[in-house]
Protein backbone atom coordinates (compact mmCIF):
# COMPACT_ATOMS: atom_id res chain seq x y z
CA UNK A 1 0.00 0.00 0.00
CA UNK A 2 1.37 3.17 -1.22
CA UNK A 3 -1.25 5.61 -0.47
CA UNK A 4 -4.35 4.71 2.24
CA UNK A 5 -7.74 5.11 0.88
CA UNK A 6 -9.98 7.43 3.17
CA UNK A 7 -13.46 7.50 3.25
CA UNK A 8 -15.00 10.73 5.27
CA UNK A 9 -18.13 10.24 7.11
CA UNK A 10 -20.28 13.59 7.66
CA UNK A 11 -19.62 16.19 5.17
CA UNK A 12 -21.73 18.69 6.82
CA UNK A 13 -18.75 21.40 7.75
CA UNK A 14 -15.71 19.77 9.20
CA UNK A 15 -15.86 16.77 7.10
CA UNK A 16 -16.25 18.86 4.25
CA UNK A 17 -12.93 20.94 4.84
CA UNK A 18 -11.22 17.71 5.50
CA UNK A 19 -12.07 16.28 2.33
CA UNK A 20 -11.22 19.25 0.54
CA UNK A 21 -7.74 19.65 1.80
CA UNK A 22 -7.32 15.78 0.71
CA UNK A 23 -8.15 16.64 -2.98
CA UNK A 24 -6.20 19.74 -2.68
CA UNK A 25 -3.14 17.64 -2.29
CA UNK A 26 -2.99 18.66 1.62
CA UNK A 27 -2.35 15.37 2.26
CA UNK A 28 -0.16 13.35 -0.31
CA UNK A 29 -0.26 10.21 1.26
CA UNK A 30 -4.01 10.07 1.60
CA UNK A 31 -6.22 9.75 -1.09
CA UNK A 32 -9.63 11.07 -1.17
CA UNK A 33 -11.71 7.18 -1.89
CA UNK A 34 -15.43 8.01 -1.04
CA UNK A 35 -17.17 10.46 1.41
CA UNK A 36 -20.54 9.34 2.96
CA UNK A 37 -23.87 11.24 4.26
CA UNK A 38 -27.31 10.85 5.19
CA UNK A 39 -28.20 14.39 3.65
CA UNK A 40 -28.46 14.43 -0.56
CA UNK A 41 -27.97 17.90 -0.77
CA UNK A 42 -25.16 18.15 0.96
CA UNK A 43 -23.54 15.13 -0.11
CA UNK A 44 -24.09 16.34 -3.80
CA UNK A 45 -22.08 19.67 -2.93
CA UNK A 46 -18.94 17.29 -2.57
CA UNK A 47 -16.47 16.47 -5.07
CA UNK A 48 -15.58 12.30 -4.30
CA UNK A 49 -15.19 9.55 -6.51
CA UNK A 50 -17.77 7.69 -4.92
CA UNK A 51 -20.83 8.76 -2.55
CA UNK A 52 -22.77 6.62 -0.05
CA UNK A 53 -25.78 8.06 1.41
CA UNK A 54 -25.30 5.27 4.01
CA UNK A 55 -22.34 5.12 5.86
CA UNK A 56 -22.58 1.47 7.03
CA UNK A 57 -22.67 0.59 3.31
CA UNK A 58 -19.28 2.38 2.53
CA UNK A 59 -17.72 0.84 6.09
CA UNK A 60 -18.15 -2.39 4.41
CA UNK A 61 -17.76 -1.84 0.77
CA UNK A 62 -14.26 -2.36 0.49
CA UNK A 63 -13.66 0.93 -1.31
CA UNK A 64 -11.67 2.20 1.91
CA UNK A 65 -8.81 1.52 3.79
CA UNK A 66 -9.81 3.86 6.63
CA UNK A 67 -12.00 6.16 7.46
CA UNK A 68 -12.98 10.08 9.40
CA UNK A 69 -15.58 10.36 10.87
CA UNK A 70 -16.89 14.09 11.10
CA UNK A 71 -20.49 13.42 12.04
CA UNK A 72 -22.19 15.14 14.93
CA UNK A 73 -21.02 13.78 18.26
CA UNK A 74 -23.55 11.15 19.62
CA UNK A 75 -22.80 9.09 16.37
CA UNK A 76 -18.97 8.73 16.46
CA UNK A 77 -19.23 5.94 19.42
CA UNK A 78 -21.66 3.49 16.37
CA UNK A 79 -19.75 4.36 13.46
CA UNK A 80 -16.41 4.06 15.17
CA UNK A 81 -17.33 0.53 16.30
CA UNK A 82 -18.54 -0.41 13.43
CA UNK A 83 -15.69 0.65 11.10
CA UNK A 84 -13.13 -0.74 13.66
CA UNK A 85 -15.40 -4.16 13.75
CA UNK A 86 -15.03 -4.14 9.82
CA UNK A 87 -11.30 -3.80 10.06
CA UNK A 88 -10.93 -0.53 8.90
CA UNK A 89 -8.21 2.32 10.52
CA UNK A 90 -10.09 4.93 12.09
CA UNK A 91 -9.47 8.73 12.40
CA UNK A 92 -12.30 10.30 14.70
CA UNK A 93 -13.27 13.88 15.42
CA UNK A 94 -13.62 15.30 18.66
CA UNK A 95 -14.51 14.64 21.17
CA UNK A 96 -14.70 11.24 20.56
CA UNK A 97 -17.77 9.99 21.99
CA UNK A 98 -20.13 12.92 24.44
CA UNK A 99 -19.42 10.79 27.74
CA UNK A 100 -17.25 8.46 29.30
CA UNK A 101 -19.54 5.46 29.38
CA UNK A 102 -19.64 5.65 25.77
CA UNK A 103 -15.88 6.39 25.58
CA UNK A 104 -15.12 2.82 27.22
CA UNK A 105 -17.41 1.03 24.64
CA UNK A 106 -15.44 2.85 21.94
CA UNK A 107 -12.23 2.30 22.88
CA UNK A 108 -13.05 -1.26 24.08
CA UNK A 109 -13.72 -2.25 20.38
CA UNK A 110 -10.08 -1.35 19.10
CA UNK A 111 -9.03 -4.82 19.95
CA UNK A 112 -6.33 -5.36 16.68
CA UNK A 113 -3.19 -3.64 17.49
CA UNK A 114 -2.66 -3.80 13.91
CA UNK A 115 -5.58 -1.09 13.74
CA UNK A 116 -4.89 2.86 13.53
CA UNK A 117 -6.95 4.61 15.71
CA UNK A 118 -6.69 8.29 16.51
CA UNK A 119 -8.25 11.38 17.52
CA UNK A 120 -8.43 14.75 15.69
CA UNK A 121 -6.89 16.55 18.69
CA UNK A 122 -4.93 19.10 16.16
CA UNK A 123 -3.86 21.35 18.52
CA UNK A 124 -1.12 18.99 19.55
CA UNK A 125 0.52 20.01 16.77
CA UNK A 126 0.94 23.82 18.08
CA UNK A 127 4.49 24.05 18.93
CA UNK A 128 3.00 26.33 21.93
CA UNK A 129 1.69 23.49 23.53
CA UNK A 130 4.42 20.70 22.53
CA UNK A 131 7.11 23.24 24.26
CA UNK A 132 5.29 23.81 27.52
CA UNK A 133 4.85 20.04 27.71
CA UNK A 134 8.55 19.20 26.86
CA UNK A 135 9.57 22.05 29.45
CA UNK A 136 7.28 20.25 32.26
CA UNK A 137 8.32 17.06 31.31
CA UNK A 138 11.94 17.25 31.45
CA UNK A 139 11.51 19.12 34.90
CA UNK A 140 12.58 22.23 34.11
CA UNK A 141 9.57 24.34 35.34
CA UNK A 142 10.06 22.59 38.78
CA UNK A 143 6.95 21.68 40.60
CA UNK A 144 3.65 23.07 38.95
CA UNK A 145 1.46 25.30 41.96
CA UNK A 146 -1.01 26.37 40.25
CA UNK A 147 -2.63 26.63 36.51
CA UNK A 148 -4.73 29.42 34.86
CA UNK A 149 -6.69 29.26 31.69
CA UNK A 150 -8.78 31.60 30.00
CA UNK A 151 -10.09 30.23 26.84
CA UNK A 152 -12.91 32.77 26.06
CA UNK A 153 -11.91 33.75 22.52
CA UNK A 154 -14.42 30.65 21.64
CA UNK A 155 -17.22 33.87 20.63
CA UNK A 156 -20.73 32.29 18.83
CA UNK A 157 -23.48 33.84 18.20
CA UNK A 158 -27.36 32.86 18.26
CA UNK A 159 -27.05 32.44 14.03
CA UNK A 160 -24.28 29.70 14.87
CA UNK A 161 -26.62 28.07 17.31
CA UNK A 162 -29.53 28.22 15.19
CA UNK A 163 -27.83 26.89 11.91
CA UNK A 164 -28.56 23.07 13.39
CA UNK A 165 -31.22 21.69 14.84
CA UNK A 166 -28.92 19.44 17.14
CA UNK A 167 -26.91 22.12 18.12
CA UNK A 168 -26.63 22.90 21.81
CA UNK A 169 -28.86 20.58 23.22
CA UNK A 170 -28.87 17.93 25.34
CA UNK A 171 -30.19 15.53 22.96
CA UNK A 172 -27.76 16.33 19.92
CA UNK A 173 -24.56 17.47 20.56
CA UNK A 174 -24.68 16.10 24.74
CA UNK A 175 -23.07 19.83 26.00
CA UNK A 176 -22.32 23.38 24.84
CA UNK A 177 -18.59 25.09 25.01
CA UNK A 178 -16.62 22.11 27.06
CA UNK A 179 -18.08 19.05 24.37
CA UNK A 180 -18.21 21.80 21.26
CA UNK A 181 -14.99 24.01 21.65
CA UNK A 182 -13.38 23.01 24.58
CA UNK A 183 -12.27 19.27 23.05
CA UNK A 184 -9.25 21.35 22.03
CA UNK A 185 -8.31 22.94 25.33
CA UNK A 186 -8.81 20.26 27.64
CA UNK A 187 -6.97 17.65 25.65
CA UNK A 188 -4.34 19.81 25.63
CA UNK A 189 -4.96 20.15 29.61
CA UNK A 190 -4.73 16.65 31.03
CA UNK A 191 -2.08 16.29 27.90
CA UNK A 192 0.38 18.79 29.67
CA UNK A 193 -0.31 18.82 33.25
CA UNK A 194 -2.32 14.98 33.89
CA UNK A 195 -5.68 14.16 35.24
CA UNK A 196 -6.79 15.63 38.41
CA UNK A 197 -8.62 14.48 41.28
CA UNK A 198 -11.19 16.09 42.07
CA UNK A 199 -13.42 18.79 39.97
CA UNK A 200 -15.13 21.65 41.17
CA UNK A 201 -17.48 23.85 38.39
CA UNK A 202 -19.87 26.67 37.81
CA UNK A 203 -21.34 26.48 34.31
CA UNK A 204 -24.16 28.68 33.17
CA UNK A 205 -26.74 27.21 30.68
CA UNK A 206 -27.65 29.70 27.76
CA UNK A 207 -26.47 32.79 29.72
CA UNK A 208 -25.78 34.57 26.21
CA UNK A 209 -27.71 32.28 23.88
CA UNK A 210 -30.98 30.96 23.84
CA UNK A 211 -29.69 27.54 24.12
CA UNK A 212 -30.18 24.75 26.59
CA UNK A 213 -26.29 23.77 27.50
CA UNK A 214 -23.37 25.52 28.94
CA UNK A 215 -22.01 28.42 27.26
CA UNK A 216 -20.42 29.88 30.51
CA UNK A 217 -17.94 27.54 32.33
CA UNK A 218 -15.62 28.33 35.34
CA UNK A 219 -13.75 25.07 36.62
CA UNK A 220 -11.74 24.60 39.95
CA UNK A 221 -9.22 21.30 39.43
CA UNK A 222 -7.43 19.66 42.67
CA UNK A 223 -4.43 17.61 41.53
CA UNK A 224 -2.87 14.73 44.06
CA UNK A 225 0.22 16.57 44.55
CA UNK A 226 -1.75 19.64 45.66
CA UNK A 227 -1.41 21.57 42.52
CA UNK A 228 -4.71 23.72 41.58
CA UNK A 229 -5.84 24.85 38.10
CA UNK A 230 -8.55 27.07 36.98
CA UNK A 231 -10.04 27.10 33.73
CA UNK A 232 -12.50 29.47 32.72
CA UNK A 233 -14.38 29.09 29.29
CA UNK A 234 -17.34 31.12 26.93
CA UNK A 235 -18.78 31.00 23.88
CA UNK A 236 -20.46 34.93 24.93
CA UNK A 237 -17.53 37.21 25.61
CA UNK A 238 -15.92 39.01 22.90
CA UNK A 239 -13.00 39.83 21.77
CA UNK A 240 -12.44 37.25 24.23
CA UNK A 241 -8.70 36.15 25.38
CA UNK A 242 -6.75 32.49 25.42
CA UNK A 243 -4.29 32.86 28.23
CA UNK A 244 -2.23 30.20 29.79
CA UNK A 245 -0.77 30.86 33.10
CA UNK A 246 1.59 28.58 34.82
CA UNK A 247 2.96 29.89 38.53
CA UNK A 248 5.51 26.96 39.08
CA UNK A 249 8.86 26.41 41.04
CA UNK A 250 11.17 28.20 38.45
CA UNK A 251 8.60 31.13 37.96
CA UNK A 252 5.92 31.85 35.93
CA UNK A 253 5.18 30.72 32.08
CA UNK A 254 2.69 32.20 29.95
CA UNK A 255 1.32 31.36 26.50
CA UNK A 256 -0.94 34.37 25.03
CA UNK A 257 -1.08 35.74 21.64
CA UNK A 258 1.46 33.77 19.75
CA UNK A 259 4.38 33.90 22.06
CA UNK A 260 5.77 32.07 25.43
CA UNK A 261 6.36 34.28 27.62
CA UNK A 262 8.77 32.52 31.25
CA UNK A 263 9.93 34.47 33.71
CA UNK A 264 12.49 32.09 35.34
CA UNK A 265 13.80 32.43 38.84
CA UNK A 266 17.33 32.56 39.60
CA UNK A 267 16.59 30.08 42.32
CA UNK A 268 13.94 27.27 43.23
CA UNK A 269 10.54 29.37 44.67
CA UNK A 270 10.21 27.19 47.52
CA UNK A 271 13.79 26.68 48.45
CA UNK A 272 13.82 30.73 48.41
CA UNK A 273 10.59 30.68 50.48
CA UNK A 274 12.07 28.34 53.18
CA UNK A 275 15.69 29.68 53.16
CA UNK A 276 16.08 33.50 52.28
CA UNK A 277 16.17 35.73 55.77
CA UNK A 278 14.86 38.47 53.76
CA UNK A 279 11.04 39.53 54.76
CA UNK A 280 10.15 41.25 51.64
CA UNK A 281 12.07 40.18 48.31
CA UNK A 282 10.52 37.85 45.27
CA UNK A 283 13.77 35.47 43.94
CA UNK A 284 15.53 37.55 41.72
CA UNK A 285 14.31 36.75 37.90
CA UNK A 286 15.42 36.92 34.12
CA UNK A 287 13.13 36.63 31.01
CA UNK A 288 13.87 33.71 28.91
CA UNK A 289 13.35 34.06 25.08
CA UNK A 290 11.85 30.25 23.92
CA UNK A 291 11.56 31.00 19.87
CA UNK A 292 8.00 29.40 18.52
CA UNK A 293 7.01 30.14 15.40
CA UNK A 294 3.32 29.17 13.87
CA UNK A 295 0.55 27.11 14.85
CA UNK A 296 2.05 23.56 13.30
CA UNK A 297 0.43 21.43 10.73
CA UNK A 298 -2.93 21.50 12.42
CA UNK A 299 -5.64 19.25 10.94
CA UNK A 300 -3.68 17.96 8.15
CA UNK A 301 -0.84 17.30 10.41
CA UNK A 302 -2.96 14.96 12.49
CA UNK A 303 -4.19 13.32 9.47
CA UNK A 304 -0.59 13.14 7.79
CA UNK A 305 0.46 11.23 11.25
CA UNK A 306 -2.45 9.20 10.65
CA UNK A 307 -1.37 7.79 7.42
CA UNK A 308 2.39 7.26 8.06
CA UNK A 309 1.21 5.33 10.88
CA UNK A 310 -0.86 3.02 8.52
CA UNK A 311 2.37 3.18 6.38
CA UNK A 312 5.03 2.97 8.26
CA UNK A 313 4.06 2.43 11.84
CA UNK A 314 5.00 5.89 12.75
CA UNK A 315 3.85 6.43 16.60
CA UNK A 316 0.60 8.81 16.68
CA UNK A 317 0.54 11.96 17.84
CA UNK A 318 -3.48 11.83 19.02
CA UNK A 319 -4.24 7.76 19.81
CA UNK A 320 -7.76 7.83 20.25
CA UNK A 321 -7.65 6.26 23.32
CA UNK A 322 -6.34 9.62 24.59
CA UNK A 323 -9.76 10.90 24.17
CA UNK A 324 -11.61 9.48 27.18
CA UNK A 325 -9.90 12.01 29.49
CA UNK A 326 -11.02 15.69 27.62
CA UNK A 327 -14.35 13.93 27.56
CA UNK A 328 -14.02 13.19 31.23
CA UNK A 329 -13.00 16.17 32.54
CA UNK A 330 -15.92 17.64 30.64
CA UNK A 331 -18.21 15.33 31.97
CA UNK A 332 -17.10 16.18 35.35
CA UNK A 333 -17.73 19.71 35.11
CA UNK A 334 -21.47 19.24 34.04
CA UNK A 335 -21.75 16.84 36.91
CA UNK A 336 -20.27 18.85 39.55
CA UNK A 337 -22.72 22.08 37.89
CA UNK A 338 -25.57 19.66 37.93
CA UNK A 339 -24.60 18.23 41.73
CA UNK A 340 -23.63 21.15 43.14
CA UNK A 341 -20.46 19.29 44.63
CA UNK A 342 -17.29 18.29 43.25
CA UNK A 343 -16.90 15.72 40.82
CA UNK A 344 -14.30 12.83 42.00
CA UNK A 345 -12.23 11.35 39.22
CA UNK A 346 -12.47 9.01 38.07
CA UNK A 347 -15.95 9.81 37.12
CA UNK A 348 -19.03 7.28 38.06
CA UNK A 349 -19.72 6.68 34.14
CA UNK A 350 -23.20 5.34 34.40
CA UNK A 351 -24.42 8.17 36.81
CA UNK A 352 -23.32 10.40 34.28
CA UNK A 353 -25.31 8.70 31.74
CA UNK A 354 -28.23 9.07 33.36
CA UNK A 355 -28.16 12.11 34.62
CA UNK A 356 -27.50 13.32 30.87
CA UNK A 357 -30.24 11.13 29.47
CA UNK A 358 -32.31 12.53 31.98
CA UNK A 359 -31.78 16.28 30.64
CA UNK A 360 -32.02 14.71 26.91
CA UNK A 361 -35.48 12.98 27.66
CA UNK A 362 -36.81 17.34 27.99
CA UNK A 363 -34.48 18.64 25.12
CA UNK A 364 -35.81 20.55 22.60
CA UNK A 365 -33.81 18.39 19.94
CA UNK A 366 -36.67 15.68 18.71
CA UNK A 367 -34.75 13.23 17.22
CA UNK A 368 -33.77 10.46 20.08
CA UNK A 369 -31.10 8.95 19.52
CA UNK A 370 -29.21 9.09 23.40
CA UNK A 371 -31.12 6.32 24.53
CA UNK A 372 -30.82 3.76 21.40
CA UNK A 373 -28.18 0.75 22.24
CA UNK A 374 -24.96 2.14 20.62
CA UNK A 375 -25.42 -0.40 17.36
CA UNK A 376 -28.83 1.27 16.58
CA UNK A 377 -27.54 4.89 16.63
CA UNK A 378 -27.81 7.14 13.29
CA UNK A 379 -24.37 5.81 11.24
CA UNK A 380 -25.09 8.59 9.15
CA UNK A 381 -24.91 12.78 9.15
CA UNK A 382 -28.66 13.00 8.28
CA UNK A 383 -29.79 14.44 11.23
CA UNK A 384 -27.94 17.61 11.00
CA UNK A 385 -24.12 19.22 9.69
CA UNK A 386 -21.64 18.78 12.58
Amino acid sequence: MKTVRLGVIGVGSMGKVHADQIRAGKCPRVELAAIADGDSEILAGVEAPRKFADAQEMITSGEVDAVLIATPHFAHTALGIAALQAGLHVLIEKPISVHVADCQRLIAAHKNPGQVFAAMFNQRTDPHYTKVRELIASGELGKIQRVQWTITNWFRTQAYYSSGGWRATWEGEGGGVLLNQCPHNLDLFQWMFGMPEKVTAVCRFGRYHDIEVEDDVTAILEYPNGSTATFIASTGEAPGTNRLEVACDRGRLVVEGGDIRWTRTEQEVGEYCRTTPKKWEIPATWNVEIPISGFGEQHNGIINNFADAILDGTPLIAPAADGIHSVELANAMLYSAWTGRAATLPLDAAAYEIALKERAAKSKFVKKIIDLPVGERDMTNSFGKA
